[in-house]
């Protein structure tokens, strides 16, 4: 209900009527879905026929006070509690976007506090450098990794992104991040060992940072838009390099269109990762682990993690990007009887006028297409593969957006290069 009157004030009908009923989300038991549109008929009937209000005619916009530039005095846990309470927080301590931490984040752009990098969906926020650099500085990020939240925003704002059905979905979808080019050196973006755990900066504050600006400028709230049933961890923070140097391959942004000198991020939105043992460290293993492990309910957009040795080994045998990912659609295969498409509720579906139902020995692809899927380098030393998969929304694409540095960019990146974790040594 929460989510009906949201994404009806959002398309300009606040007044809409709108029916509850008990039919069970995609429900395909007849009996069920019969019984819960009995009951809900004579409302939807009364809602269509019956005179509107001047009101419900003519909605008025809510009228807004001009916010003040400052939301709040005190203490840091005051200020954390005030924020958590007004939803502005993801559940983790916040740092005080203060004026001057504000003014040392845009520090990161050339472009204006006002200039508007893209429209957020659902609720169609207008996201402004400054509110990127205020959400930035929350998530406790740095200037040098401005830049790439930019980026970020415009891959958000990208119809071919989906973020109005991905961040409101009830799959939990998470914004997967991909960092390419000389910015991951300058601002340090983890592309080895543990790139998706916690402990680097970049990695941590720029995803977390992202996750801020979906909520807090595109209005998808945890109940309310974001209606997802589980919900994902993913969506603290999902954020990689490729490992490009160790490649013997292009890198996934030339792939997309950049040129090997400039720096990009891409987007998708998987709803599950899953880290896999290697079958065997030749290159049939390898690809073997690919082909066995994709998960038949989760056939869409899918990236394929792989590590430098992994990498290396299929380069030293023939194999490219473009065939492996040929090889995986065409192989990675399930009998029939286990592919959610063939499945209606007790039969298998005809997929045509001319066809009969299947032999449930038949195997159907789990991946729609090549073009659903991507080749990442990166990770540390060892035998396991990953896969980030469940991108299923038709058109859904992967979206890359190049990075724009500032002209103080070499200065910026001296000034932040020291902060570095220092481990004890043995």
């Amino acid at each position: 209900m929460t989510d009906g009157r949201s994404a009806a004030s959002n398309k300009g009908m606040p007044t809409v009527h709108i029916v509850s009923e008990t039919v069970p989300c995609e429900c395909n038991i007849k009996e069920d879905a019969d019984a819960g549109i009995r009951a809900a008929m004579d409302q939807i009937v009364d809602c269509l026929t019956k005179r509107l209000s001047p009101e419900e005619q003519a909605p008025k916009r809510k009228e807004r006070a001009k916010p003040s530039r400052i939301a709040f005095k005190g203490q840091l846990e005051e200020f954390n509690r005030f924020f958590y309470k007004r939803g502005w927080s993801d559940g983790l301590p916040l740092m005080p976007p203060t004026d001057a931490a504000v003014r040392e984040m845009l520090a990161g752009t050339d472009l204006p506090p006002d200039h508007v990098v893209g429209e957020i969906e659902p609720r169609h926020g207008k996201a402004t450098v400054e509110k990127i650099a205020v959400n930035a500085v929350m998530a406790g990020a740095l200037p040098v990794h401005l830049p790439i939240l930019i980026a970020c925003v415009e891959a958000l704002a990208d119809p071919r992104a989906h973020l109005g059905a991905y961040g409101t979905s009830t799959g939990s979808w998470m914004p997967f991040w991909i960092v390419n080019g000389p910015i991951r050196h300058d601002a340090r973006v983890n592309f080895s060992s543990g790139a998706m755990s916690p402990g680097d900066i970049a990695n941590a504050a720029i995803g977390r940072a992202m996750g801020l600006v979906i909520k807090n400028i595109g209005g998808v709230r945890k109940g309310i838009e974001d209606m997802g049933v589980y919900g994902n961890p993913g969506k603290y923070s999902c954020v990689i390099a490729e490992s490009e140097e160790n490649s013997p391959w292009a890198p996934l942004h030339v792939e997309q269109g950049c040129a090997a000198q400039e720096s990009a991020v891409t987007l998708f939105f998987p709803n599950c990762y899953t880290q896999i043992w290697q079958y065997g460290s030749d290159d049939k293993g390898i690809l073997a682990t690919l082909i066995y492990n994709l998960p038949p309910g989760r056939s869409g957009l899918t990236c394929l993690l792989m590590t430098p040795t992994q990498a290396k080994t299929l380069a030293q045998k023939g194999w490219t990007k473009p065939m492996i990912r040929k090889y995986v659609y065409e192989f990675g295969r399930v009998p029939a009887y286990r592919h959610p498409s063939s499945y209606d509720g007790g039969g298998w579906t005809k997929r045509s006028p001319e066809t009969v139902a299947p032999n449930p020995m038949d195997s159907a692809a789990i991946v729609p297409s090549p073009e659903h899927l991507r080749i990442l380098v990166a990770g540390g030393p060892g035998a396991f593969m990953g896969l980030a998969c469940g991108g299923g929304l038709p058109g859904g694409q992967f979206v890359t957006k190049k990075i724009a540095l500032p002209g103080n960019w070499a200065k910026l990146v001296a000034k932040y290069r020291s902060l570095a974790p220092v481990y004890e040594k043995y």
